[in-house]
């Protein structure tokens, strides 16, 4: 029996990924997360039975889904002191993990990224962890999840907003700047990855999301609390800043046909983007969703509110030249699941 291991599995990427993997494998999973941002299982599993193992939670009947509570750094200190300790404590036996699928991080809106910058560094403590862990672990595929925020913010102002390429990204030139300490973590996770690589022979790939979204999304992030407010039909309509600034905006869906594509098909560490080649400003996101609910709002801008870079979308070329892939959910299409999500919650 295989099993993968998901770390930060109860986030908004995570338990979409594990949800994704319950439906088309009859694999093992073994999901961590200290549930600080996360939602436990109970709350998005289906078939959810729990019972309890010591401090590890059995979540199914099978016996195929685990779940640890708890700091990921504290589980990888227990396999780097003894590397069979799931087996020995929990009785779980396997050789090695096949994916590993690594979410953990300090993550948040815009708020947490500017407001609290040194709590986000401790990402670079979990990915310096992750990675000395897999290179001794030497699991079958790893896939590690960067951010578009490790771009130059030089690139993505109101003078020199231009799609970005993987190739504005390359660790032999100067790099730039990338956005606070989640870009300088995500930018450092990057050159970890090829390090793993290529001196390890870990296979890794990386991916560089640009705003994904979905329908369980938590109202801490743009988009969800955008079609909440619609589907209140808020007026006058509450927007950060200007409103011009823009994003590239990219379906949760998505995000995973492309990270099964990139594992099949990348392990030299290399990072690719992932969204839409599409720059939409928050201003448009509004119109988007008050065209769903029926009425048009007056706009109120926020200008006291944190906004980040003017401009970040992604250039898809190389993904759509080495691949031949492309997103398939519209942008209409995935906000109206998320409006009609957000519709239900009232």
């Amino acid at each position: 029996m295989r099993i993968h291991l998901v770390s930060g599995a109860c986030g908004f990427v995570g338990r979409n990924m594990v949800k994704r993997l319950v439906k088309t494998t009859n694999d093992k999973i073994f999901m961590i997360d200290d549930l600080s941002i996360g939602r436990h299982p109970s709350e998005w599993l289906e078939g959810f039975n729990s019972k309890m193992q010591g401090d590890l939670e059995i979540l199914d009947k099978e016996e195929r889904l685990y779940f640890w509570k708890g700091d990921f750094r504290n589980l990888l200190f227990y396999m780097r002191e003894n590397p069979r300790f799931i087996q020995e404590k929990y009785g779980i036996e396997f050789e090695r993990f096949a994916d590993v699928f690594h979410f953990a991080a300090i993550v948040g809106g815009r708020m947490k990224i500017e407001g609290d910058p040194m709590i986000v560094a401790l990402d670079l403590s979990i990915d310096a962890e992750f990675f000395y862990w897999i290179t001794q672990h030497k699991p079958e595929r790893v896939l590690y999840p960067s951010s578009s925020a490790a771009y130059p913010i030089s690139l993505q102002t109101t003078e020199a907003a231009i799609a970005l390429s993987e190739g504005d990204i390359d660790f032999k030139k100067n790099l730039g700047t990338p956005d606070m300490t989640y870009g300088w973590s995500k930018l450092t996770g990057e050159f970890l990855a090829q390090i793993a690589a290529k001196h390890y022979g870990v296979p890794v790939a990386c991916i560089r999301p640009f705003s994904g979204y979905g329908e369980d999304q938590e109202q801490s992030y743009p988009v969800p609390a955008i079609a909440a407010r619609a589907a209140k039909k808020e007026d006058p309509f509450e927007v950060w800043g200007s409103g011009k600034q823009g994003r590239d905006f990219v379906h949760i869906d998505d995000v995973l046909d492309f990270i099964f594509l990139l594992l099949d098909n990348v392990n030299d560490g290399s990072a690719y983007n992932i969204g839409s080649g599409r720059l939409t400003s928050f201003l448009e996101l509004i119109e988007v969703f008050s065209d769903i609910a029926g009425y048009k709002p007056e706009i109120k801008p926020l200008l006291d509110k944190p906004v980040g870079v003017h401009s970040r979308y992604a250039n898809m070329d190389l993904v759509d030249k080495t691949f031949g892939w492309k997103p398939k959910i519209s942008l209409r299409e995935g906000m109206t699941r998320v409006y009609n999500a957000q519709l239900k919650n009232l």
